[in-house]
């Protein structure tokens, strides 16, 4: 089965890592990308300034970037749409593409806690896909909107998922944000070179909200949240790409530290879409307690994967370092996932 694509926002940082990842795609066929008004019109390679490690594909350099709108994509028959848009502007452009019938896969920020969207993992909670009913009677859109979580918070979520059997009731945890999360132009050298910024905006709600979404029940109608306390600390370092993170987490139970390894190790991946890794999380022993590390672990499994390591008790209960690679696992490739997800769900 081929299934026509489009991404949109296609130039920027996320864009590119979409149309890295969609190259030779088992399912997916790029059809159109699109960008801003005035880089309508132009062939790819002219609109976008590349900067991802690999050359664009010759198909796609010679692509005409559309203008983000449904009229700009009218034409090319394209069955799911990627969006790579900032958040502002996808709560603007987003709903018009669902009321023409779209079905959008997006990394956009906004609307990600409403009642009726589904934000899902497809490791964690692919039921949760069942809200595109709730949303389209809500809306009357013939479209659908399914979105992914913040990078952040899929970094951690995989590991909660896994231990969750342990009766997970509190979690803080520290993030080390790599500057690739901010954008090209979100942090300056001058800012960032010989420092830390132990502030990121609007990013510890994010994790503390979403977490608890994606690791809820939904009931056919609603999802309820987890009960889980969580609280976030963020932060942004001289990193390239790769989220590491420091958790502490508090349990019902009492697991020990090969208990929640084994957990986290065994859980399950989703198995029958593409991007899926065979092994969701990848963890690391009592004799490397120096991993993972962003430099030698966020292309793991593509970047598709988790990594984890440090497993340890404390008098409350437990602490681990987790890792991913925060614009293919935690933004471009979350979407493509969730874009697999809608299409063996058959919304698409």
């Amino acid at each position: 089965m081929s299934v026509r694509v489009g991404i949109l926002g296609a130039t920027g940082a996320v864009g590119q890592r979409f149309i890295q990842l969609l190259d030779d795609h088992p399912t997916f066929d790029l059809a159109a990308v699109t960008a801003s008004s005035e880089s309508a019109g132009e062939t790819y390679r002219e609109a976008a300034k590349w900067r991802v490690d690999a050359p664009i594909p010759e198909d796609v350099a010679e692509m005409e970037v559309a203008e983000t709108t449904p009229g700009g994509i009218a034409d090319d028959d394209v069955d799911l749409l990627f969006s790579s848009l900032p958040s502002g502007v996808a709560a603007e452009v987003e709903p018009a593409f669902l009321e023409a019938g779209y079905v959008v896969s997006s990394n956009s920020s906004n609307d990600r806690m409403a009642e009726d969207v589904p934000l899902t993992i497809p490791e964690i909670n692919p039921g949760h896909l069942d809200l595109i009913e709730v949303q389209r009677d809500e809306r009357g859109w013939d479209g659908a909107l399914v979105k992914n979580p913040n990078c952040s918070t899929i970094t951690m979520v995989p590991t909660l998922a896994a231990i969750d059997e342990f009766g997970l009731e509190s979690v803080r945890v520290s993030t080390l944000q790599a500057v690739s999360g901010a954008g090209y132009s979100g942090v300056t050298s001058m800012e960032i070179i010989d420092n830390a910024i132990p502030h990121i905006g609007g990013e510890e709600n994010k994790m503390e909200t979403e977490s608890r979404k994606l690791l809820g029940e939904f009931d056919g109608a609603a999802v309820s949240l987890h009960d889980a306390d969580v609280a976030a600390s963020c932060n942004r370092i001289l990193t390239l790409d790769g989220h590491l993170e420091n958790v502490f987490a508090e349990f019902a139970d009492d697991p020990s530290p090969a208990d929640l390894r084994e957990a986290m190790r065994s859980f399950e991946g989703a198995g029958d879409l593409p991007s899926s890794p065979d092994q969701l999380i990848k963890v690391y022993g009592d004799d490397e307690p120096e991993r993972p590390q962003p430099r030698l672990d966020r292309t793991y499994a593509g970047g598709m994967g988790i990594v984890a390591g440090g497993v340890q008790s404390t008098d409350a209960g437990a602490k681990y370092n987790c890792l991913a690679h925060n614009t293919i696992r935690g933004a471009a490739g979350a979407s493509l996932l969730n874009g697999e997800l809608l299409v063996e769900e058959g919304y698409v």
